[in-house]
């Protein structure tokens, strides 16, 4: 399965607005790849920001296949890829 990039951002908002116990639409993501840190996103939540490593866009990813698909991945299913959009690969 194939997630874009729209998705890894919902993806991102649904696990940042749990975690800080927020509405998913009160946060803002902007994800970024880069040759010395790879795939990074910086996220914004009630005035503050985080920084995410690509671990931590995993994690997101991999609770949303959970909730939204039903489907049980792990970490070494996902692999992230950059096209003309950052995109997720994600084995079944």
């Amino acid at each position: 399965m194939t997630l874009s990039m729209d998705e890894i951002i919902n993806a991102i908002c649904l696990h940042t607005a749990q975690r800080k116990q927020v509405k998913p639409a009160d946060v803002q993501v902007e994800l970024s790849w880069d040759e010395d840190t790879g795939y990074t996103g910086e996220v914004w939540v009630s005035g503050r920001n985080m920084y995410l490593v690509e671990s931590n866009i995993i994690e997101a990813i991999l609770l949303y296949m959970h909730t939204e698909y039903g489907v049980r991945a792990f970490r070494e299913d996902v692999t992230l890829d950059l096209d003309e959009e950052i995109i997720a690969y994600v084995a079944s």
